[in-house]
């Protein structure tokens, strides 16, 4: 039956009268602050912008008439330049959300401004665990990892198995100085020995051949890496040219997939790391990893980048339980319903927020492959251990965050 012209028009002012309303929702922004051209570049970078992007269409918010908008900048590991692009944002831009932030000097100085403004801060790249202790926030949440999680998992698993003298190696900044300070916390309370550590100047060094025979000629058992991304890489790669990996076993206290790729397995097998995700890890994060790969490219997203996933997931829930105008409003009152609702997705699985703002999941050790054991260019690591969620994270009352009531 051929529709009449009255109830033609009827329906297109109506579609329209949608439309304009779509149009009129106040759009969501997320400001993904990372590093995307330095050290940390692999580490993080655009990767993590695609995941965000993951998120939102999981989520399916187009559907549920909530409008998002990923944006994107280089702090450059630099905390002046973070801290001047964050406030640019929230001041002019319109950001309601800081992502990332890699760097723990950035991420320390971005914390302040969010929590100024009354944004939202979901930190995955930064590693420093005085985002939930000293420097703690109602504004944020500590999403992926923290130096506390990654050397009680690499360096508590090393002790157990008797080795029990360490040399540290430290990027010396705000993150180099949390994983020794964190990392010397576990050896202790193991009745383990620091026989010695050198500092060096982050991010310009790219030698580190002298510091190497240092540690070798310690006598320690284990050399610990208190740095990460490119840092990392070098001094692993170096590590092998002077055959250090053949008298001392490496903690490599953040190395993610992207880095290990980055070594190759021939250089960087048999060494011990931890993490929250790894593509390979279950058949949710197979079927995250498959779902983000098109739009990746050649790099399978490591834990960091695969952590602005779950963190802008849980986000948009909390948006879409208590209404965009509200979220908008009151970055404080979104973070605390995050804290409420439990979290659960293809990447972390099932967790909760802590008061603190401390994000609870399991922590996995993973060994990187042999070359022989390897079926492709991304099979990488193999597990080891694994952390339960609870157990996984500095105790809530040893951090020292005033959010926390004695």
């Amino acid at each position: 039956m051929a529709l009449s012209r009255r109830l033609l028009l009827a329906s297109a002012a109506a579609t329209g009268l949608a439309a304009r309303a779509r149009a009129q929702t106040p759009a969501l922004r997320i400001g993904l602050l990372s590093d995307l051209s330095g050290t940390y570049r692999d580490d993080t970078g655009m990767t993590g912008v695609y995941c965000a992007r993951q998120a939102i269409e999981d989520f399916g918010a187009a559907n549920r008439d909530i409008n998002v908008e990923v944006i994107f900048a280089d702090h450059q590991n630099k905390p002046d330049v973070g801290a001047a692009i964050t406030r640019r944002w929230l001041d002019q831009d319109g950001v309601d959300v800081v992502l990332d932030v890699p760097t723990s000097s950035v991420a320390l100085a971005v914390n302040t401004i969010v929590r100024d403004r009354n944004k939202v801060y979901l930190n995955s790249g930064g590693g420093t665990s005085d985002l939930t202790g000293p420097q703690c926030s109602p504004n944020l949440v500590h999403w992926t990892y923290d130096t506390a999680s990654q050397t009680k998992s690499t360096i508590g698993s090393l002790m157990r198995s008797g080795f029990d003298s360490y040399y540290m190696l430290v990027a010396d900044y705000v993150f180099g100085q949390s994983l020794e300070k964190d990392s010397a916390r576990v050896i202790a309370a193991g009745g383990g020995r620091i026989m010695g550590r050198t500092a060096y100047p982050f991010p310009q060094t790219e030698e580190f051949s002298s510091l190497l025979l240092s540690a070798q000629s310690s006598g320690a058992k284990v050399l610990a890496l208190c740095n990460a991304g490119g840092d990392t890489v070098n001094c692993i790669k170096q590590a092998r040219e002077f055959g250090l990996l053949e008298t001392m076993k490496v903690a490599a206290l953040q190395f993610q997939a992207t880095a290990v790729h980055g070594t190759g397995l021939d250089v960087a097998q048999g060494i011990l790391t931890s993490g929250g995700y790894y593509w390979d890890l279950n058949d949710r994060t197979r079927a995250f990893n498959a779902r983000v790969r098109p739009k990746t490219g050649k790099i399978w997203p490591n834990m960091t980048q695969a952590g602005c996933y779950g963190a802008v997931l849980h986000y948009l829930k909390a948006v879409a339980a208590m209404g965009i105008p509200a979220a908008k409003a009151d970055g404080r009152a979104v973070v605390e319903v995050m804290k409420r609702l439990p979290t659960d997705d293809d990447v972390f699985g099932a967790g909760r927020i802590r008061e603190d703002g401390r994000h609870l999941h399991d922590v996995h050790l993973f060994q990187v492959k042999k070359p022989s054991e390897s079926t492709h260019e991304w099979d990488l690591m193999k597990l080891v251990a694994t952390t339960p969620a609870e157990q996984a994270f500095r105790p809530l009352n040893e951090g020292g965050c005033p959010l926390i009531k004695a």
